[in-house]
């Protein structure tokens, strides 16, 4: 096992642009407008291909069903079944993402056949007037919320927040969430799904067509009360260790995610389940079994079960593991 790098997967959007070439190094096929890059994936929606080392060309799932334990740890397969959990992303939201919810595992299971969408977003970039929807206005009813979206009013519905480089939110199933104005470049870290409810899209166009809505579903999932978890790295704490600086973002039960401020050469520890390095600044280079691995932002990388490895440089990463 070694550090594995996955082809990315590009996915055209409406209300994408082109900060994956402008501002995370990623070369862009055409001028369109690009809103996802699926960055580890074992969901249909984009599998991801292997295309360093005596893997390349392998899939994930080919992988994983060649080593299971060996690449995820027998924890995760055990709790798992063998399937991979989690789904990295980066988003370019370059317009305004659709109003929308995901459901939770017990609700997309039994009516999509799929496990729920909890999600967190680490805010990488952001215009000044960056803003998003999240959560429901107090006061706001289901009853209430249903007699005037079906009129097509979505007046004084919604929580309205500034965001900025830096900060931390945590979506869970339930959250109505939107991007509202200006831009931001989000890494994304979700469960192994692509179940999204759309509530209203700003009756926007594409190929000439409104696009599709999902309000009963929605109307089904919704939190009216729902949990709205944001931090800043402001009021996070930081952990100093040997070469870096850590912050804690969350911990919960399908993924756990930290920040790494790495200034020099920093021994991260072995964990006995996979871990995804997502490389949000800087550039150095992770040592595994003294080989060296180039890494600068816009990189992610797949670390096996139980591998120890050594960051080198000047680099902002984050980990997302179970």
């Amino acid at each position: 096992m070694y550090p594995l790098k996955f082809k990315k997967t590009l996915v055209k959007k409406v209300w994408g642009g082109r900060k994956f070439n402008t501002v995370l190094n990623m070369e862009l096929p055409d001028t369109e407008l690009y809103g996802e890059s699926w960055e580890v994936s074992s969901h249909k929606g984009g599998l991801s291909y292997i295309e360093n080392g005596e893997y390349t060309g392998k899939s994930l799932i080919e992988v994983i069903e060649q080593n299971k334990g060996e690449i995820l740890g027998e924890e995760i397969v055990e709790r798992f079944k063998g399937e991979f959990p989690l789904l990295i992303k980066y988003l370019d939201i370059n317009d305004r993402l659709s109003v929308q919810v995901h459901p939770s595992d017990e609700y997309a299971l039994r009516v999509e056949g799929e496990f729920g969408k909890s999600e967190c977003w680490y805010v990488m970039e952001a215009s000044e007037d960056a803003t998003l929807i999240l959560g429901i206005k107090e006061g706001i009813t289901k009853e209430i919320f249903k007699e005037k979206v079906e009129k097509k009013d979505f007046t004084d519905l919604f929580n309205t927040i500034k965001v900025k480089k830096g900060d931390f939110i945590n979506l869970l199933p339930g959250v109505v969430h939107a991007t509202l104005e200006g831009s931001i470049l989000i890494c994304e870290v979700q469960q192994n799904s692509d179940t999204t409810y759309r509530i209203y899209d700003f009756d926007r166009l594409v190929d000439g067509k409104l696009r599709d809505l999902h309000i009963d579903k929605a109307l089904d999932v919704i939190d009216f009360e729902g949990d709205i978890q944001v931090t800043t790295s402001e009021n996070r704490q930081k952990i100093s260790l040997v070469g870096a600086l850590k912050e804690e973002l969350v911990r919960g039960q399908y993924f756990n995610v930290d920040k790494y401020l790495i200034d020099g050469k920093f021994e991260d520890e072995t964990n006995k389940n996979f871990k995804i390095l997502s490389i949000l600044d800087g550039e150095g280079e992770i040592i595994c079994d003294s080989n060296s691995y180039s890494i600068k932002k816009g990189d992610t990388y797949f670390i096996p079960a139980g591998l120890k490895t050594v960051l080198k440089g000047k680099v902002e990463v984050l980990k997302s593991y179970l």
